[in-house]
């Protein structure tokens, strides 16, 4: 059973105008977003409840309020374990979320040689985590013509240990959310150097396709292939259950999945950047 702790506010922004939250005109910065996945793995592997897991969640705390974000902790307890979720909120309007687990797993239960060490998870959590706060820093939320929230989801990668479920932290949001979101976008395990992404089986086929051809209008045409891929269950599920357009941009075919060997040397940064554009392309022209 889920006991709700609380749902604070860390910050808050006041827009006085329609320029006032305006960012500079800066360019996702591929270097950055892997700086961003390096500052993560140096905490440790995240676990649920770890004080690596409370490390990570001020990191994106301090990231979204330095980049102007108003920021909200939903806590709550699950199975008599602390877990948080990190949302950054920007703008008014229709709302936009994008999704990343900061969590990585508790076994490196695919491990060929030792199945019992938690997994760094540089590809598993931290590169979409690190697009995420990359997109906080360059992301034109006036341009968006909307809210967009960027939410850090805990306990997503526990799943079938010790009885857990995945996507605890994504399903807890989803079930309180009281406003529609008009879209939900999950990126995971989208850090790979040998990048691509198929269609996914339980993502919604008209904004899948819709992101697909952004990508292909940048020329990311051989890292976003058209054509169906894996069913997976993942972040976006709660959301698709709820009845809303959500979409998991994944790289499935990632040989160090939950392996001690997913670490950052695994992780590239142009393949950080090309997910980055597409999804800042996709909000900057209003979905």
């Amino acid at each position: 059973m889920r006991r709700v702790i609380a749902c604070l506010v860390v910050s808050a922004v006041l827009c006085l105008g329609p320029s006032a939250c305006a960012r500079p005109d800066v360019d996702f910065d591929a270097a950055r977003a892997y700086g961003q996945v390096e500052e993560q793995c140096a905490f440790g592997p995240r676990l649920v409840g770890s004080e690596a897991s409370r490390q990570a969640a001020d990191h994106i705390t301090s990231e979204l309020t330095t980049n102007g974000w108003a920021v909200i902790l939903q806590e709550f307890e699950y199975r008599g374990v602390f877990v948080r979720n990190v949302v950054g909120k920007k703008g008014r309007g229709p709302l936009t979320i994008l999704g990343a687990h900061y969590d990585s797993r508790a076994v490196a239960d695919r491990d060929p040689v030792d199945r019992t060490q938690p997994v760094l998870g540089a590809n598993d959590g931290a590169s979409g985590v690190a697009i995420l706060l990359e997109l906080s820093r360059t992301l034109d939320v006036n341009a968006v013509g909307g809210e967009v929230w960027l939410a850090f989801f805990d306990a997503e990668d526990q799943g079938g240990i010790n009885g857990w479920p995945f996507s605890v932290g994504a399903a807890y949001m989803a079930e309180n959310l009281t406003d529609s979101p008009e879209a939900v976008v999950v990126v995971d395990m989208v850090g790979d150097a040998d990048q691509a992404f198929y269609w996914e089986g339980n993502s919604d086929p008209v904004l899948t396709q819709r992101l697909w051809g952004i990508a292909h209008s940048l020329g990311y045409e051989e890292a976003f292939i058209s054509q169906p891929g894996y069913t997976i269950m993942d972040d976006h599920v709660p959301f698709r259950r709820k009845g809303w357009a959500a979409v998991d941009i994944i790289d499935f075919d990632y040989p160090y999945w939950h392996t001690l060997e997913d670490t950052p040397d695994k992780v590239s940064a142009s393949s950080l950047e090309r997910v980055g554009r597409v999804l800042e392309e996709w909000l900057e022209q209003g979905n």
